[in-house]
């Protein structure tokens, strides 16, 4: 496993910097960081190039997708409730198994861009295995979130995530 720290070591707590930092995260940095990760990774010994996936949450889940994009030899792809590509052109290059976990709730990512993204995954041929967990709104797996964390629903996330990467990898 390999955990990318696309800002560098810059962190906050104040959700406005935090805003500000995400605003300036050129995608194009972020995926050739991403894939130059996927690169080390796949000239380890110890790593097996052909089970190399890709995970996350929220900005990190479109990301996830992003390098499913970008890049071809990518084994699984899991996105939890991220950004979703809509360019068919992009969804013709993704090769790899693709999870989507979303929440019914969620008012970035709502069900109806969710169930298109499906759509449009399925009629160009790709794997995509969908969950909408119904009472969960954006990020209901970070127990951080004290209004929104589902625990239920993160459980199962969570095992259906394992079970996913354990099949595709």
């Amino acid at each position: 496993m390999l955990a990318l720290d696309l800002y560098h070591g810059k962190v906050t707590s104040i959700p406005s910097q935090a805003r500000k930092l995400k605003r300036d995260l050129p995608l194009d940095h972020a995926v050739g960081e991403m894939k130059a990760a996927f690169d080390y990774l796949a000239c380890r010994a110890d790593v097996d190039p052909k089970h190399i996936g890709s995970l996350g949450w929220s900005m990190s889940g479109g990301f996830a997708l992003q390098l499913a994009i970008y890049e071809p030899r990518l084994a699984a792809c899991v996105v939890n409730y991220g950004a979703l590509p809509t360019k068919l052109a992009d969804i013709e290059k993704i090769s790899a198994p693709t999870l989507g976990i979303f929440g019914a709730l969620d008012r970035g990512v709502p069900p109806n861009k969710v169930r298109a993204f499906e759509k449009r995954m399925n009629a160009a041929k790709k794997l995509v295995e969908i969950k909408i967990y119904d009472g969960a709104g954006h990020a209901f797996e970070n127990p951080t979130n004290i209004l929104g964390f589902r625990p239920k629903a993160a459980a199962d996330a969570w095992l259906r995530t394992l079970t996913f990467l354990n099949q595709s990898l």
